[in-house]
């Protein structure tokens, strides 16, 4: 028996009333009328920025408006023709550092609290979080009300797909906005641990 499960044995035989887990079935969540202005100004509230391709727009020329100054662009994805590093072909993450912006693809956002469902698509996930600055492409139709309706959607596609989390390198994690910490007296700072800005961009699809 490793350490951990002794310590976990000695937890479960000292603990002297049980209590059943809380029926959630009852519960409900929140949804909005209108879910993607929900999204839109949630993203807004914590602290990103949200941009619509325009029809006829390149996604070049949108993240030169977005980003004039950006020298070093990261991403895999084949629309990007500007990126002047892969995150699939780099030696290893470090390789990424230094990155201006980094541009990822999202699968679904959340009304509730503006988070976007990032799976691993890349070699390496690090472009998610050294960029300076990150972009999100996300589906405007492809938005839910709530965490609840997030995490179904999570479970069920893991159930249709036979994989884990939507991608073959078991991992994905919510983003929500630019990095941010108000641990040290209290004062919000951006960009504390990873991106100092998030730009969502709304696909038409």
């Amino acid at each position: 028996m490793s350490t951990k499960e002794d310590i976990l044995k000695k937890y479960r035989n000292n603990v002297h009333e049980r209590y059943p887990m809380p029926d959630l079935s009852d519960i409900a969540a929140v949804t909005y009328t209108d879910p993607l202005a929900q999204f839109i100004e949630m993203s807004k509230a914590v602290g990103g920025r949200v941009v619509e391709l325009a029809e006829g727009q390149s996604l070049d020329d949108l993240i030169r408006q977005c980003y004039p100054d950006a020298h070093e662009i990261a991403s895999n994805l084949p629309e990007v023709t500007s990126a002047t590093r892969n995150p699939d072909t780099v030696e290893n993450a470090q390789a990424l550092n230094g990155t201006d912006v980094g541009i990822i693809r999202g699968c679904f956002g959340v009304a509730e609290n503006g988070c976007i469902w990032i799976p691993q698509h890349m070699q390496q996930k690090a472009v998610c979080f050294i960029s300076e600055n990150l972009m999100i492409l996300l589906p405007k139709s492809q938005i839910v009300n709530n965490m609840h309706e997030a995490y179904h959607r999570l479970r069920q596609a893991e159930k249709d797909s036979g994989t884990d989390l939507l991608n073959d390198y078991g991992y994905g994690t919510f983003i929500s906005g630019p990095s941010k910490t108000a641990d040290i007296a209290q004062v919000l700072v951006m960009g504390a641990q990873a991106a100092r800005s998030v730009t969502v961009v709304l696909l038409p699809q």
